[in-house]
C-alpha cells in the first residue's frame, strides 16, 4: 500500500495549481460580482488537458486517471469552485458519458472537439418536478421515422449556455419506469431546443447554469446514446464517478478556506499577541487539517479504486458525503477566525463560505446519499453475513 503520489501526479498537481494561482486567482471576485462566466479561460484549459483527462490521446486527451482528476479539481477549486465546478461538470458528466456509453461515430464526432477544449459538454438530469428522484423525469422522446422528438424541461444543469453538446436524459417508454429512460446528444442550435438565462445563485456564481426547454425538438435518430432504455443506468453510473469530483472540489473549498485562515491568524493580533497564540483558535485550525487530511485520504481512495476498475458506488457517495460536511463545517469555522472582515467580501473566506453549500446539493443531497450508503451496507450484510468496512 503506497499512499505516495507519483512524480507525474505531483508534476500535474503542481502546474494545476500554478494555472490556477496565476490565471483564475486575480479575477475570483470579479467573476463572481459580476456572475461572469470565464469563457477565455476554456481554451487555456484544453491546452493543459484539463478538459479531455480521462479521454485517451488518440481522442485528443491527455489519458489520465481520476486521480489525477481528483488532484485537478482540488486544485482548480481551492482558487476558485466555479472553475472547478465547470471543469467537473465538462469532465466527468458530459463528456465522459458520450465517451462511455457512445458509439465510435459519435466518439469520433464529438469528443476530440470537447477534449481539447474547443468547447464544454453539459449534462441533463435534473428537472423542475423531479431532483433526487431522478427516475421520475418527465421530459419524453418519441419516435417518428428515423428520429426522435424531444419535449420537457431541465434545470440546474452546468455549462449550458456555453456547451455545443448536451447529453439529455428523456423518457422513451412511459409504461417501463427506470428502464423506459434513454440518453441523446443534443446539438447547440437544434431547432426547438433552447436554453434559459443564466441563474442568480448563492454561490458558484462563476459557472453557468441554467434551465434547458425541449419543444417538438428533433434529433436524428443516431443521436441516442448507448440503447434505448438505458439512459437511467448509465448516468447513475455516471454519477458514482461524478461524485468523486464532486468530493475533490469539497476538498478543494475546504483547503481553500483555511489556507487563507491559517495566513491570517499568523497576521492578525488581539490583546498583544497574534490569535493563533490563542488556543481556541489553534484548536480550530488543528481540526480543520485534520478533517481536510481525513477527507483527502477518502476522495484519493475512492479516485484510486476506480482506476483498478471496481465499483465505487459506496466509497464514492461516502466520499462525497463526508466531503460536503466537513467543507461546510471548515468554511464557517474560517470565516469565525477572520471574525467580522469574514463577512466581508474584500477578505476571501466570505467567497468559499457561499459557494460551499453547492457540495451538499449536486449530484446527491447529503440525504440521499445517506440513503445509498445505508441500502449498501445493510444489503451486504445481509447477502454475505460481513460488513463491508
Amino acid at each position: 500500500m503506497d499512499f505516495q503520489l507519483s512524480e507525474e501526479q505531483l508534476a500535474i498537481r503542481d502546474m494545476v495549481r500554478e494555472f490556477a494561482r496565476e490565471e483564475i486567482a486575480p479575477n475570483v471576485m470579479e467573476f463572481d460580482e459580476k456572475k461572469e462566466f470565464p469563457a477565455h479561460l476554456v481554451p487555456k484549459m484544453g491546452e493543459l488537458g484539463l478538459l479531455g483527462v480521462f479521454i485517451p490521446e488518440e481522442y485528443g486527451g491527455a489519458g489520465m486517471g481520476m486521480v489525477e482528476y481528483a488532484l485537478i479539481i482540488e486544485e482548480l477549486s481551492a482558487v476558485d469552485p466555479s472553475i472547478g465546478l465547470t471543469v467537473a461538470a465538462h469532465n466527468s458528466l458530459g463528456t465522459n458519458h458520450i465517451y462511455t456509453f457512445g458509439n465510435e461515430d459519435q466518439r469520433r464526432k464529438y469528443i476530440p472537439r470537447l477534449a481539447r477544449g474547443e468547447t464544454l459538454a453539459a449534462w441533463a438530469l435534473t428537472e423542475p418536478c423531479c431532483g433526487s428522484d431522478a427516475a421520475s423525469l418527465r421530459t419524453t422522446a418519441r419516435r417518428e421515422g428515423d428520429r426522435w422528438i424531444l419535449n420537457g424541461q431541465k434545470t440546474f444543469i452546468t455549462n449550458p449556455n456555453y456547451a455545443d453538446y448536451t447529453v439529455v436524459m428523456a423518457r422513451t417508454n412511459p409504461e417501463a419506469g427506470k428502464a423506459g429512460i434513454s440518453a441523446f446528444v443534443v446539438e447547440k442550435g437544434t431547432p426547438g431546443f433552447t436554453v434559459g438565462q443564466p441563474m442568480n445563485k448563492l454561490g458558484c456564481r462563476a459557472s453557468d447554469t441554467a434551465e434547458l426547454f425541449f419543444e417538438d425538438c428533433a434529433l436524428p435518430a443516431e443521436n441516442l446514446l448507448g440503447k434505448e432504455g438505458q439512459g437511467y443506468f448509465n448516468a447513475m453510473e455516471i454519477l458514482a464517478g461524478g461524485r468523486i469530483s464532486i468530493a475533490a472540489l469539497c476538498l478543494g473549498m475546504a483547503r481553500g478556506a483555511y489556507e487563507h485562515a491559517i495566513r491570517y491568524s499568523e497576521e492578525r493580533e488581539a490583546f498583544g499577541k497574534k490569535i493563533n497564540e490563542f488556543q481556541l483558535v489553534r484548536n480550530k485550525l488543528v481540526d480543520m487539517a485534520v478533517q481536510i487530511e481525513a477527507g483527502r485520504l477518502m476522495v484519493l481512495q475512492a479516485a484510486w479504486l476506480k482506476d483498478q476498475g471496481r465499483d465505487v458506488t459506496l466509497k464514492a457517495a461516502m466520499a462525497k458525503m463526508l466531503c460536503s460536511e466537513m467543507a461546510v463545517r471548515i468554511t464557517e469555522q474560517a470565516v469565525q477566525i477572520f471574525g467580522g472582515y469574514g463577512f466581508i467580501k474584500e477578505y476571501p473566506v466570505e467567497k468559499y463560505y457561499r459557494d460551499v453549500k453547492i457540495g451538499t446539493i449536486g449530484e446527491g443531497t447529503t440525504e440521499i446519499l445517506r440513503m445509498l450508503i445505508g441500502h449498501h451496507l445493510i444489503k451486504h450484510l445481509r447477502e454475505t453475513g460481513t460488513i463491508p468496512m
